[in-house]
């Protein structure tokens, strides 16, 4: 029996097929169906293992294991206070650095964090918020000190700040600044880092936040 590569409402038996429906196919605006025409029949989705410890140098010997083990894709853990965009010595953050994830308080370390590392052949997501254009440039300067152009740049910022307020409290500004800067990032990416998924959509933390499934 033949199979399609991918499918469309034509496929439907008439007595099956809902009459309201669009006739909307993967790989085609909206989307609604997918980014790709056979999504995951001819592209896997990006196996990524949560990893962040105290340095910038700890983190990248791990890394450079996972890529070693055949990763197609980083996740980047912060510490609190760079979530918070605070530097490692400021008062507030003496208590907190280095734990549950790295410490990036310069460029220098993000260099650190992504020696050796391919950086034009890996997707890297970043799980980061209020400071999320500061990190992202960082890692487009240290791709470009290596002739790394930010078209061949994969990977992913969280740059959801909305939940931060409702659920994390790991906030900067005030929400219209906060908002703007998100829709900055969209605008920045799609001229310079057009492989960059400039947002990830977190409910997680607004359903532990108290939230019902409708309200997440």
């Amino acid at each position: 029996m033949p199979n399609k590569e991918f499918k469309s409402e034509s496929d439907i038996p008439f007595s099956d097929s809902p009459r309201n429906i669009p006739n909307e196919t993967a790989g085609t605006f909206p989307y609604t169906r997918g980014i790709y025409e056979t999504m995951y029949k001819d592209k896997a989705w990006t196996m990524r293992q949560y990893a962040g410890f105290g340095s910038a140098d700890e983190s990248n010997k791990r890394y450079k294991e996972l890529v070693a083990a055949g990763t197609g894709g980083l996740s980047v853990a912060f510490d609190l206070p760079t979530q918070m965009g605070m530097d490692s010595d400021a008062p507030l953050a003496l208590d907190e650095v280095g734990k549950v994830g790295v410490a990036i308080d310069s460029l220098s370390d993000m260099r650190r964090l992504f020696d050796g590392l391919p950086l034009d052949k890996i997707s890297t997501s970043m799980t980061i918020n209020a400071p999320a254009a500061i990190l992202l440039l960082m890692y487009q300067l240290v791709a470009e000190e290596r002739g790394i152009s930010g078209a061949d740049l994969q990977g992913t910022i969280q740059n959801d700040v909305l939940k931060e307020y409702i659920a994390r409290g790991t906030y900067i500004f005030p929400p219209n600044p906060s908002l703007r800067l998100i829709t900055d990032i969209f605008s920045y990416c799609q001229k310079e880092l057009p492989k960059w998924n400039t947002i990830s959509i977190s409910g997680y933390h607004i359903g532990e936040a108290g939230a019902t499934p409708v309200q997440e």
